[in-house]
């Protein structure tokens, strides 16, 4: 059920999230076993394959890596830090439904968060293809793509009207800008530590 949703949310958006709203909630460790643990390993891993083994050539020059020894500490930080982001943005959303006058659970919130991040964590499998314009591309894509899901999403899935769904998924946006803009602090300063990566020709 999970992959068609996935599918149907690529192809024909709004009829897929009413059918994800008519849908009973998953219990917490099935939304986070089935779905979460797995879509989130797609990044890292396949960021890890290509910096390690394909390498990766800024503006056409040498072609570099990353030494395994550096490159699986900062996947395992990732894919941590993607899981911490998931929950952390489902959490301001069920905190901040209640503002709007809508009640629904935490795993709701949480499965909503996984299935508007979907085109992010497809977007990954790029990270397998050392051409950082393309990367770039696929990645503002995926970006573009989920933030449509939200501002799609919202209004179906809490069953509001769609200007207060315009605010609430503007805050929600917010939320998650904030939150990678964490992530990027946080890295900054592992860095700093002399955690950062090493790089081999």
């Amino acid at each position: 059920m999970f992959a068609h949703h996935m599918f149907g949310l690529l192809y024909h958006p709004r009829e897929e999230w009413d059918a994800i709203r008519k849908e009973g909630a998953p219990s917490l460790v099935q939304v986070f076993a089935r779905y979460a643990l797995i879509l989130a390993l797609i990044p890292p891993v396949s960021l890890f394959i290509g910096t390690t083994q394909m390498g990766w050539s800024i503006a056409g020059g040498d072609v570099v890596k990353l030494s395994v020894e550096s490159a699986i500490p900062i996947a395992v930080g990732f894919y941590f830090a993607l899981l911490f982001g998931l929950a952390f943005v489902s959490y301001c959303m069920f905190w901040m439904e209640r503002t709007f006058g809508v009640t629904a659970s935490f795993e709701r919130c949480l499965i909503f968060t996984i299935y508007t991040s979907i085109p992010l964590f497809l977007s990954g499998f790029i990270g397998l293809v050392p051409i950082l314009w393309l990367d770039v591309f696929v990645v503002l894509g995926a970006v573009g793509y989920t933030v449509y899901l939200l501002y799609s999403g919202i209004p179906i899935f809490m069953d509001i009207p769609e200007e207060r769904g315009f605010i609430f998924a503007s805050a929600m946006l917010t939320v998650g800008l904030c939150a990678l803009v964490g992530c990027m602090a946080i890295t900054v300063v592992m860095w700093g530590m002399g955690l950062g990566p090493q790089f081999i020709g």
